[in-house]
């Protein structure tokens, strides 16, 4: 028995150590020296280091397969046989299906090259996903999608220059893809406005491990996005950048910080805290390159909502026990959570492993008693026991419930 113990726990930190790496292998969209200003290379980097480990794709230069789901539009363009057609600005890395999404400049078509073939094995899955007033023409400016990751409840978001467009979309081989609508300045950004070109265009997007995401643009500053409400609120800006350096690309590290890129020198990588947003120079003895965006599957505030979800680091709140979690056992594909006396409010629900380990997170607003919240899960998941964990918006245990996944 002793000796079985030992295995499960073996084969358990091996488990989670799998899936930690699989989360921090970073993804760089990248220029050439020779035209620096046309972002279409995809290369494995290390944002450790500044190493770039392996070149999956090579703009005019690398054989690649080309598939279309989007059936909508069949009107040929000159970038329709270009995989990263005439640059990209935006891509997320969906660890769940081993993807690499983005979207082209100029067209907002949303594709993803397959990372588990052997090949650069590409499909578009939507084309014009911002409307196109050009009708087959170039996108207006704002209307670039410049912003894009895969949040903590599993689908992807992407942005749009001017903010006018928050993307949602889902990562399995059905995508569902909707239009939330313009982001909305919350009152505390003090008039430093998301939908401003000077200030807030451009740059990238990364995910908090409780369903906010971040905003860096590419003129420094930060936002904090409420996808729920849509709210937006200026965080501040980052500072220790050289002048020259346009923030065009962030993801998060395997310590929890926040490291960008610049897609208009070779300066190399700087890493911050978002305690501060004072940024230092990753040490590097690479030769640097220029990345319009980067991407891997690391959270920001992961290891604040991993001691958050253990047992021995949550007080319960007195009076908030009444939860019910179905079906349970569940298929696999959604369960339901129903509230039944908890006060309103803003509230968190995680889908945990045995282990503590956030596999997915939602975030829901309760107006009423008895109201039902719906948790569909992404990506496969493995027959097996898990936690429902719901936390308030002050981030104590509301209740908990184990679930089985049959």
């Amino acid at each position: 028995m002793k000796c079985k113990l030992l295995l499960s726990a073996t084969l358990l930190s091996l488990s989670i150590s799998s899936l930690a790496q699989d989360a921090s292998r970073t993804y760089a969209i990248t220029g050439k020296a020779s035209n620096n200003f046309f972002w279409g290379d995809i290369k494995q980097v290390d944002i450790s280091t500044g190493k770039v480990n392996k070149t999956l794709f090579e703009a005019d230069k690398t054989t690649f397969k080309f598939n279309n789901l989007d059936k909508s539009s069949t009107a040929a363009r000159a970038s329709d046989n270009k995989p990263t057609g005439f640059g990209v600005a935006a891509c997320a890395l969906d660890t769940r299906h081993n993807r690499l999404y983005f979207a082209t400049m100029h067209f907002s078509d949303i594709r993803y090259i397959d990372l588990s073939q052997p090949g650069a094995s590409f499909t578009t899955i939507k084309r014009d996903v911002v409307a196109n007033p050009a009708k087959g023409g170039y996108q207006t400016e704002e209307n670039h999608i410049t912003r894009m990751v895969i949040g903590a409840d599993g689908n992807g978001y992407a942005l749009t220059n001017d903010a006018n467009h928050l993307i949602r979309f889902s990562t399995g081989n059905k995508a569902v893809i909707e239009d939330l609508g313009n982001l909305v300045d919350d009152e505390s950004s003090k008039g430093i406005s998301i939908h401003n070109k000077c200030t807030s265009w451009g740059g990238d997007m990364v995910a908090d491990a409780f369903g906010k995401l971040v905003i860096v643009s590419a003129n420094h500053n930060v936002f904090s996005i409420d996808p729920a409400s849509r709210i937006v609120t200026h965080k501040g800006v980052i500072s220790g950048l050289p002048a020259n350096f346009t923030t065009n690309g962030a993801a998060v590290n395997d310590e929890g910080l926040l490291v960008v890129s610049s897609a208009n020198v070779f300066e190399g990588l700087y890493k911050l805290s978002m305690k501060d947003l004072v940024a230092s120079k990753v040490a590097s003895t690479e030769a640097p390159f220029n990345a319009s965006d980067l991407a891997n599957g690391n959270f920001l505030n992961q290891k604040e909502a991993n001691d958050l979800i253990r047992f021995d680091n949550i007080k319960p709140r007195l009076g908030l026990t009444d939860g019910r979690v179905y079906p349970n056992p569940s298929s696999g594909s959604q369960f339901n959570i129903l509230f039944e006396n908890q006060p309103t409010g803003k509230y968190t629900i995680l889908l945990t492993d045995l282990a503590g380990r956030a596999l997915q997170s939602k975030v829901v607003s309760i107006a009423k008693p008895g109201q039902v919240e719906t948790m569909r899960v992404t990506g496969k998941t493995a027959r097996g026991m898990y936690l429902v964990k719901v936390l308030t918006d002050s981030k104590q245990l509301a209740f908990s419930e184990k679930l089985v996944i049959q």
